[in-house]
This record gives C-alpha cells, sequence and structure tokens, in this order.
C-alpha cells in the first residue's frame, strides 16, 4: 500500500509558528524542535496504524477511512474524527487544526494547517522513507 511503511523527518516549516498557535508550550517546542521523529505507518486497505515515535514517547491512532474513530493529538488531547482519503491523500480535521497527509516519491508530506487571530499557519513537515 502507498502509505506503508517507515519515515524520518528531514524537514520542517513553521514549526515555532504554528506549536505556539495551537498552545504548546514553549519549552515542549524547544524541546522537540531537533528530534527525529520516525512515522510508522501500516496500510491494510482502508485500515490504518499510523504512529509517530520520539525519543521519550510514541503516539498511536487506529482509524479506517470514512469511519469515525478514537484519536489522539500529539499534547494528548483525546477525540473523534473521521479520516477521509481523496486523490490519495488523507485528511483529517483535529481539535485546533486541519491535518493532511500524502506520500510523494519516497517522501511524507504532512501538512497542519491551524488559524487564529493573527493569522494562518501551516506546519508543513517532509519525511523520507527509511
Amino acid at each position: 500500500m502507498a502509505f506503508s511503511g517507515r519515515y524520518e523527518i528531514e524537514s520542517q516549516e513553521n514549526y515555532d509558528e504554528f506549536l505556539k498557535l495551537i498552545g504548546i508550550p514553549d519549552d515542549v517546542i524547544e524541546k522537540g524542535r531537533n528530534f527525529k521523529i520516525i512515522t510508522e505507518v501500516v496500510q491494510n486497505g482502508n485500515e490504518f496504524t499510523w504512529s509517530q515515535i520520539y525519543p521519550t514517547t510514541s503516539m498511536t491512532n487506529k482509524f479506517v477511512i470514512d469511519k469515525e474513530c478514537d484519536m489522539e493529538t500529539m499534547a494528548g488531547k483525546k477525540f473523534k474524527a473521521t479520516v477521509t482519503m481523496e486523490n490519495g491523500k488523507l485528511t483529517v480535521r483535529f481539535p485546533n487544526y486541519h491535518h493532511t497527509a500524502e506520500v510523494c516519491g519516497d517522501k511524507l508530506i504532512e501538512c497542519s494547517t491551524a488559524s487564529g487571530v493573527k493569522g494562518t499557519v501551516t506546519l508543513k513537515r517532509t519525511s523520507k522513507r527509511i
């Protein structure tokens, strides 16, 4: 399947601005800035297990395309959401932001967009397949 694999982060755009906008504390932003985050995706048809592995912890969301499921944000907040797929791109609405993910060649491209008083900020994270 297109998404299945392990990916290591290689670049991020608007990291600080995005995390501040969604309310992540400065000390957490500072600690996470240079983490080599590993994303591990197991795709079986429309069923996904999506894990993000940090140096000190990990987070896993399991979901089925077009079915409501329980999920967790990077800040640990639990919520219900429905992940959709259109033209090979996954889309989900988190409580404070909109997230998309797609595979382009051997890269996983994730974009998270949030809006606030100072405007809209998109965190773009590019990871390479390992």
